[in-house]
């Protein structure tokens, strides 16, 4: 049973790493106004919002099963409070940090109506930072973290991430439809 659940505890962080990857870079999109192919741009948040619900369960489920692993001897306080663990405690530990990150982003997710936008954005900015804090825990403490595909996974995605941000910073990006015309009469000298 312990060797079941240390697979299940890795392969539920691989698939969180990637789902998260894949929220990451439908949040760009989702904020870019722009619709995916085939996909109304509505549509786009709504997959934004149910890839991040599922990235989240997985990542319960990787700090679920390893918590109950014997080998991996987790405790509700290596899970809470960064640096402290038995096992690599600075790689474990910025593990603690990305999942400390994304309980902060799912709980300003959630009371956004009663936060607002600009408090519910401030923390979402966090993503930036949890992300890339995650690939880092990955290849620092996961089992199959220096493996030659867990490298490539991480590259290819850290690529697609830094691709999508440099997007996002250039001038290109514009956030919504109305922004796009305006800039596009202006280009065509309508405006």
């Amino acid at each position: 049973m312990n060797e079941l659940l240390w697979a299940f505890g890795r392969a539920s962080g691989v698939v969180s790493l990637i789902l998260f990857t894949v929220t990451v870079l439908l949040g760009i999109v989702t904020r870019s106004g722009r619709p995916l192919p085939g996909m109304p741009r509505f549509s786009v948040s709504l997959v934004h919002r149910n890839v991040s619900l599922l990235a989240l369960v997985f990542l319960v489920l990787h700090v679920g099963t390893l918590l109950f692993d014997s080998y991996a001897k987790l405790t509700v306080t290596d899970i809470v409070v960064p640096f402290v663990g038995s096992f690599k405690p600075f790689w474990q530990g910025l593990g603690t940090v990305a999942f400390d990150l994304v309980v902060a982003i799912v709980v300003t997710a959630l009371l956004r109506r009663r936060i607002g936008n600009t408090v519910f954005r401030f923390i979402h900015w966090f993503t930036y930072a949890m992300w890339p804090i995650a690939v880092l825990h990955g290849i620092g403490n996961g089992t199959n973290g220096t493996s030659g595909w867990f490298l490539l996974l991480a590259a290819a995605s850290t690529l697609l991430i830094v691709v999508a941000i440099v997007w996002r910073s250039s001038a290109r990006f514009l956030e919504n439809s109305h922004t796009r015309q305006t800039a596009a009469r202006f280009k065509d000298g309508t405006l």
